[in-house]
């Protein structure tokens, strides 16, 4: 039986993805759980339609998030801490604090999406990852200095 995929689905496909399946797996799991519709003309024609509109939202997306990841390199985010001997912290600084000075610069951008592979313990200048999309990814400039 052939369906059209209404959801990304690991083992089957992609949205849009004409499939085909065993009638028991559309009938009883796809179609009542919303992931799939039976495939036929009309149904095919509408499903491209959606495709074209979503490649241009999609499009509009991503314009967006470049022009941000040139603002947010050009951005350079101080954290202040506490140090002792030979420039280490006193704990570390992580990508919720990473989170938090960039909430107070005016970006709203969640501590899920800067890839901080392992906390700062040192004090001097970073460049920390920070995923905006698939293939989108902002170096961020992070200064660690000593707290006065």
């Amino acid at each position: 039986m052939k369906v059209i995929l209404k959801e990304t689905m690991d083992n089957l496909g992609t949205l849009g993805d004409i499939v085909n399946v065993t009638p028991g797996y559309a009938r009883n799991f796809l179609i009542p759980n919303n992931k799939a519709i039976l495939a036929s003309e009309k149904q095919m024609k509408r499903v491209e339609h959606e495709k074209r509109l979503l490649a241009k939202k999609l499009e509009k997306i991503k314009a967006g998030k470049s022009e941000l990841k040139g603002k947010l390199e050009e951005l350079t985010l101080t954290i202040r801490r506490k140090a002792g001997e030979n420039d280490k912290l006193f704990g570390s600084v992580t990508n919720q604090d990473i989170e938090e000075a960039l909430k107070e610069k005016g970006y709203k951008i969640n501590r899920r999406q800067i890839q901080l592979s392992n906390p700062i313990k040192k004090l001097g200048a970073h460049k920390v990852p920070c995923q905006l999309m698939d293939e989108i990814v902002a170096e961020l400039n992070v200064a660690v200095v000593t707290e006065v």
